[in-house]
């Protein structure tokens, strides 16, 4: 429950973060490294006098809207590779899969360093490049998940009667594979925020002045050792938004897996 909430938290933030804070995440003042709980500023202030508490809640939006983008993109991808290749068998999965292989040997944070590269900096480049990296995950489950459906009684009688094979992957499998999915989606999800934070701590993701936790984490760790905090709380916000979507995740693979529920 505690990460339930924390994770709606972290979506509302993302959401609605322009109007919980008045104060503006670019406009620098000469009161620059001010401490937490200084008057006016909550959060403190960072070396260049911005407001901390408002760069921290305006930070959500690249980094989740990315994450969630990215997902959405790579469980897409997924989602039709791996339909096709657990569905139709023969030389559509053997060429489907052979290059879901050759992708997965690349390490996904060089893949996705690569389309950065290739592309550009900036959000529309990191949903490509971690929707790219992490689709060959998803299509394997997809794969795995509904190869093992199609040998089923409900599957059996669906061809019997006729259905076409449109119908069957979208109205009779699909329906049974959401709770393994949907469990693969949010660890997706949390892989993705990672990768998000990491090209922005290198400079390939969400480019300054714009607040984005991973870059605030660089940016912080100059003054490591006279004003922690400026590193330490983007990410701890990215450490604890990452646990949450891995705690939902688990969540709801208990609540679809009826071995486990008592």
């Amino acid at each position: 429950m505690i990460a339930w909430v924390a994770f709606l938290l972290f979506l509302a933030t993302a959401l609605f973060g322009p109007w919980l804070v008045s104060a503006d995440p670019l406009r620098q003042t000469p009161a620059s490294m001010l401490p937490i709980g200084s008057a006016g500023h909550l959060a403190g202030t960072d070396d260049l006098g911005r407001d901390q508490l408002a760069r921290l809640v305006y930070g959500a939006q690249p980094l989740i809207f990315v994450s969630i983008a990215a997902t959405i993109l790579a469980c897409g991808l997924g989602l039709i590779l791996g339909m096709a290749a657990g569905f139709y068998r023969g030389w559509v999965e053997q060429v489907t899969m052979r290059g879901v292989d050759v992708l997965l040997a690349f390490p996904s944070m060089l893949l996705v360093i690569l389309v950065v590269a290739a592309i550009g900096t900036g959000e529309t480049p990191l949903v490509l490049g971690i929707g790219v990296a992490m689709a060959p995950v998803f299509a394997r489950v997809v794969r795995a998940t509904a190869s093992r459906e199609m040998n089923r009684d409900y599957v059996m009688a669906a061809r019997a009667s006729g259905a076409r094979s449109r119908r069957i992957m979208t109205v009779e499998v699909l329906p049974n594979m959401a709770g393994p999915l949907l469990v693969q989606t949010f660890a997706i999800l949390s892989i993705s925020a990672g990768f998000a934070a990491g090209l922005s701590y290198i400079g390939l993701g969400i480019q300054p002045p714009r607040a984005d936790w991973g870059y605030m984490v660089k940016a912080g760790q100059e003054f490591v050792f006279t004003e922690p905090m400026l590193a330490v709380l983007p990410g701890v916000l990215v450490m604890l938004f990452v646990i949450a979507c891995n705690f939902v995740g688990d969540d709801l693979r208990d609540a679809f897996d009826p071995r486990r529920r008592r």
